[in-house]
């Protein structure tokens, strides 16, 4: 899944669950009954779950480049930076 993929499931997700919530809480208040909403509430999770969490398709539309092992060892790798002693600042 691309970085793009995962911002859209993200979003479906939060979406999702939202409107399940305001379904089932709705249905459970018109209905009074605490187990329907529970219910409807809980198969909106489990549809959300299968359509997030698998890998389809349309999360990968936004594919990314690798650089070719032999180009990558052309450039040089980046150093991590060193920093120096640090100074005790202290007030008076």
């Amino acid at each position: 899944m691309d970085w793009q993929g995962q911002k859209l499931a993200e979003h479906l997700m939060q979406l999702l669950l939202a409107c399940f919530a305001v379904v089932a809480f709705i249905t459970g208040y018109v209905l009074g009954s605490f187990q329907m909403m529970i219910l409807i509430y809980a198969a909106g999770v489990v549809l959300t779950s299968l359509l997030i969490v698998p890998n389809w398709p349309f999360f990968n539309r936004h594919s990314l480049n690798w650089l070719d092992p032999s180009e990558a060892e052309k450039h040089p790798k980046p150093h991590p930076a060193i920093s120096g002693p640090k100074k005790n600042t202290t007030k008076k």
